[in-house]
């Protein structure tokens, strides 16, 4: 259940996400992004070695007793990760600037969909008939928010597979303490993202709250609901926890229509409700399916987990 809660209350939180960037509506787009960035990584590199030191070293330690081979294989995970969620980050900032508001919102109703497929067909979860029923209502539900909007799903399939694939990535067999990993994921997306600092005029003026809604984004709104992912999939599968991923569309949809008063259309009605039911049954299945494998591996001499 705590699983199921980190990964809830992470979504949520990212759900949200319009209450701090409001505000910064005046500041270009990639100049939040990198300041985000660079705020993230100070922050989680403190934390490491303040509050995580024991877990950090830990992990470092742990790198040192891995043969070559695990060692390389968990590099290539971590750079992936991190040029995943750089380029995520960088595509959502773009698209959003470039095409439009709906088709980064539409990313996040796509991504569960491709999470569930990858994590099907790379990582053998395997999905009961319940869940994949859930799956196909999201894609039509999907596919009614995109009617008359082509480019825009384009746009949205492009975001949604660099962070279906992150995602998948977290799931793995590496002893190696999560928020460690986070850290490495977010300097190195740091790192990858430093080339926006050339296109950003540096004499821009910022004011003090601006940097403290950065600091709250980079914080509250970056190492904390990552974290709460990557903790959900130590006890979740893949599919699972992006089937929660749409409570960040859904609450954002919320938000829009009951506190920023913004005007909505039937087939959006129609598409969000659709999306909600595909939530229940879909997680509805997969306790159906973990209470019947429960009840069914004693009877099979194993012990139930």
């Amino acid at each position: 259940m705590k699983h199921y809660l980190s990964a809830i209350l992470g979504f949520s939180i990212w759900g949200t996400f319009a209450l701090v960037l409001k505000p910064l509506s005046d500041y270009q787009a990639l100049d939040i992004l990198i300041h985000r960035v660079i705020f993230a990584s100070v922050a989680i590199v403190l934390a490491c070695f303040i509050f995580r030191k024991k877990q950090t070293l830990a992990s470092l330690a742990y790198l040192k007793t891995i043969s070559k081979t695990e060692r390389r294989k968990l590099m290539l995970n971590l750079f992936a990760s991190a040029l995943m969620l750089g380029l995520n980050w960088y595509l959502f900032i773009l698209v959003m600037n470039t095409v439009s508001v709906n088709a980064t919102s539409l990313a996040y109703l796509i991504c569960p969909i491709l999470t569930t497929v990858i994590a099907s067909v790379f990582l053998r979860e395997r999905l009961s008939r319940g869940q994949w029923i859930a799956v196909i209502i999201s894609g039509i539900s999907c596919l009614i928010l995109a009617y008359g909007h082509l480019m825009d799903l384009v746009y949205s399939l492009t975001i949604a597979l660099s962070y279906a694939i992150y995602l998948v990535l977290q799931k793995n067999r590496f002893k190696v303490d999560k928020f460690f990993t986070l850290t490495i994921h977010i300097i190195v997306s740091t790192i990858l993202l430093l080339p926006i600092l050339t296109v950003i005029d540096p004499t821009a003026p910022r004011t003090t709250s601006f940097y403290g809604f950065v600091a709250t984004i980079a914080v509250i709104y970056t190492i904390v609901p990552l974290f709460l992912n990557i903790y959900a999939l130590k006890g979740l599968d893949s599919s699972v926890v992006a089937s929660l991923l749409y409570l960040n569309p859904i609450i954002s949809f919320l938000l829009a229509v009951f506190y920023y008063d913004e005007s909505i259309n039937s087939l959006q009605i129609v598409g969000f409700a659709m999306i909600f039911i595909a939530i229940i049954i879909f997680n509805l299945a997969y306790f159906y399916a973990r209470k019947r494998n429960f009840v069914l591996k004693p009877d099979q001499g194993q012990i139930g987990a």
